[in-house]
């Protein structure tokens, strides 16, 4: 039985475990309907025309965790921004963990995905918001169908999170192969600001297959920040799919630092519906070995005045290969519409390669729109210059990539987490530098 026939068989058995109302069912019902019709993407849809998933689909991933697994949180402090104060949402093979977590309800609710799914206090938003912004494409149509746990973030009107709020999914290999699909959603009020870092980490070699999907609705002149650390091991596969909902005046920003797991795909959706809506997609990705990565965005521009700003840095060595699919569309409303679009990348071996598809869709007649791309190799004229003041070529190297990636730091508002990216980037590149925050 392949994995597509598995997850199918598998629905009902899911169905009858879960406590939720009729309206999730119907969803639910829907998606497993919409998955099934579909089936696994292929390469031959366009948009997956340079992302096979064949070599991981062939693994026998246990749909359930087969049994609950602790953890002490010594083993996997590495793996939280734990310098700052922050609430946590954590979860060991899609089970969440209140020895490790610190959720709250004090006027603003940082809590669990199966709890607003369940209980009656959570039913308005849920009815609002749940499924109202995710794709019917069969990968998250997968998700929805299975969707149970993850976090559930509501924060309500004129509201300033203090702290931000770290989501993060281990797997332990207790499994020999498993598969997760964690669902989150986040709901930000008007006038209200958040910061939000998620991540994704297998504690085993064992292989691991994650289909995630994060629907964030940022009210009238809300604040979101989104941070997404994937640097998972070589046998963990991640297929990410997030889609942004925004209204009048709101700021939404999506950072994506991208260095470790053996397949990884982003689908990052932004729809602006309002004027005067500002929208940030930047990402760093270094990889190497065989490592693929896959970056596939979309702005959808439908109201006038607003602007976008989209800046992915790749750097691919090794047999590494590298995806950038970026789309924008202005619809014939969005007058005064301002959208930047660029990916650059280098190539530091002869064997990786990068597939570039920057591509802009145009209805209105006045608009600044740009996009473009580029792939090189290292400045050899920079490089001589560095060597020539004394810096070793290993070192000069590194510099120079840290520099190529740099403006993308500089736009991380959160300094403990731009010092754990900038810790994560100088033990990729193999050097011990400290930088100059």
């Amino acid at each position: 039985m392949d994995l597509k026939d598995k997850l199918v068989s598998s629905f009902l058995a899911f169905e009858n475990n879960v406590d939720v109302d009729t309206q999730i069912h119907d969803i639910r019902n829907e998606a497993i309907k919409t998955f099934e019709e579909k089936g696994f993407p292929t390469k031959k849809e366009e948009a997956w025309k340079y992302t096979s998933l064949n070599k991981i689909l062939k693994e026998d991933y246990s749909v359930f965790p087969k049994h609950d697994t602790s953890i002490d949180y010594k083993d996997i402090k590495k793996y939280f921004i734990h310098d700052i104060d922050s609430y946590k949402v954590i979860f060991i093979d899609g089970k969440y963990s209140s020895y490790l977590s610190e959720t709250t309800h004090d006027g603003i609710d940082v809590c669990l995905m199966s709890a607003a799914l369940s209980k009656p206090k959570y039913r308005l938003v849920i009815e609002n918001y749940f499924n109202k912004a995710a794709t019917k494409d069969s990968m998250p149509s997968l998700n929805t169908a299975f969707s149970q746990e993850g976090a559930y973030i509501h924060i309500p009107k004129n509201k300033l999170v203090e702290k931000p709020i770290q989501i993060i999914h281990f797997s332990t290999g207790t499994n020999e192969a498993a598969l997760h699909q964690p669902r989150n959603l986040v709901v930000v009020g008007e006038n209200s600001h958040v910061q939000i870092i998620e991540r994704h980490q297998s504690l085993s070699d064992n292989a691991v297959l994650t289909n995630s999907v994060t629907e964030i609705f940022a009210s009238k002149r809300a604040i979101v920040d989104y941070y997404k650390i994937q640097n998972d091991n070589e046998n963990a596969s991640l297929i990410d799919n997030t889609f942004i909902q925004q209204k009048r005046e709101s700021v939404a920003s999506v950072h994506t630092f991208t260095f470790g797991g053996k397949l990884t795909r982003n689908n990052l959706n932004f729809y602006q519906n309002g004027e005067r809506i500002d929208s940030i997609l930047k990402g760093v990705t270094i990889i190497g070995e065989k490592q693929h990565v896959d970056h596939n965005t979309l702005v959808h521009h439908i109201e006038p005045n607003c602007e976008s700003h989209q800046d992915y840095k790749g750097i691919f060595g090794g047999n590494a290969t590298g995806v950038f699919n970026g789309k924008i569309i202005v619809e014939k409303e969005a007058q005064k519409t301002n959208a930047f679009q660029a990916n650059n990348n280098i190539l530091i071996s002869d064997k990786a390669s990068i597939n570039t598809k920057p591509q802009l869709e145009i209805f209105a007649d006045d608009v600044k729109c740009s996009h473009g791309c580029t792939i090189g190799q290292l400045d050899e004229s920079a490089l001589f210059y560095m060597q020539s003041r004394g810096i070793p070529k290993k070192e000069a190297k590194a510099l120079l990539m840290y520099a190529f990636s740099n403006n993308v730091l500089n736009s991380v508002k959160i300094p403990e987490m731009k010092q754990r990216i900038t810790k994560i980037i100088a033990n990729k590149l193999g050097v011990n530098i400290g930088f100059d925050l």
